[in-house]
């Protein structure tokens, strides 16, 4: 489909720049390329929960030519028990609102009544995975059920639909919702979190874009706002990679980026 391997990409490569420097806090490093090491330890060009989510929503939609939330939770839990979908064969990385939630399923609990709907519970997990929505006919409340998998908190279902119709709205336009321009742009970053907490993370993922010129700077700026690297980074590339497509990544990114396959096989 057109645009989504720019997206995915796009995201993928987000992921991975941030993935050395996560939980470090804005100032205490600078992010100019992609590295290894950091955090996790990992390779240069390995990706996290995050791509490795996304890629399961991914495939479920491209296995079954629909939403089928029941299949997407099976994938969900394939990654978390025998690490399909990951870069290097391990989960190295995942939040415990969205492993509490895949134990549930694991457990019997129906898919619709696995994430958790408290207040506390609103961290990033099911917007990290819900980009490739956009890229199908999903209504929101098929966007809500998808969230609600592991995140059914009403704040994260809006900022997954807020993610979407962006996305969607660059798909259509080629360029950032007017609403969100005029807010963003007259916004210091000394105003933008970059925590986990999901407002924090869709306003500082758009604030990127909205004030950068081309995908590097968008993503650099993205991981060196700090502390969640990965998923802000990823969600920043997914969208500039729509706006900017996959020719703006710097080659050298996308040659270090590891396991492409696992992301090609995904693609519908």
């Amino acid at each position: 489909m057109k645009y989504l391997k720019d997206a995915v990409y796009g995201f993928a490569v987000g992921d991975a720049l941030g993935v050395p420097f996560e939980f470090k806090k804005r100032g205490s490093f600078s992010c100019s390329g992609m590295i290894g090491g950091g955090t996790w330890s990992e390779p240069a060009g390995t990706w996290s929960d995050d791509t490795s989510m996304l890629l399961a929503t991914m495939d479920s939609i491209r296995a079954c030519g629909c939403i089928d939330p029941d299949d997407m939770m099976q994938r969900f839990l394939r990654w978390y028990r025998d690490a399909d979908y990951t870069c290097n064969g391990d989960v190295f990385d995942i939040g415990m609102t969205t492993r509490s939630a895949i134990q549930r399923f694991a457990d019997g609990v129906p898919s619709f009544l696995c994430g958790a709907s408290d207040e506390r519970s609103n961290g990033n997990g099911s917007l990290m995975r819900i980009l490739p929505l956009a890229f199908t006919a999903a209504t929101d409340e098929e966007i809500n059920t998808i969230s609600a998998l592991t995140h059914a908190h009403d704040l994260s279902l809006l900022c997954c639909r807020q993610y979407v119709a962006v996305a969607r709205h660059l798909l259509e336009h080629g360029e950032m919702p007017k609403e969100w321009t005029e807010r963003m742009r007259s916004t210091p970053m000394e105003a933008i979190r970059s925590t986990g907490y999901v407002l924090d993370s869709l306003t500082a993922a758009i604030w990127c874009v909205v004030n950068t010129e081309n995908y590097e700077q968008a993503v650099l700026t993205a991981v060196n706002l700090g502390e969640d690297t990965d998923t802000i980074g990823a969600l920043t590339g997914g969208l500039a990679g729509i706006l900017y497509g996959i020719g703006d990544i710097p080659e050298d990114w996308l040659q270090t980026l590891r396991n492409p396959s696992a992301i090609d096989n995904c693609l519908f």
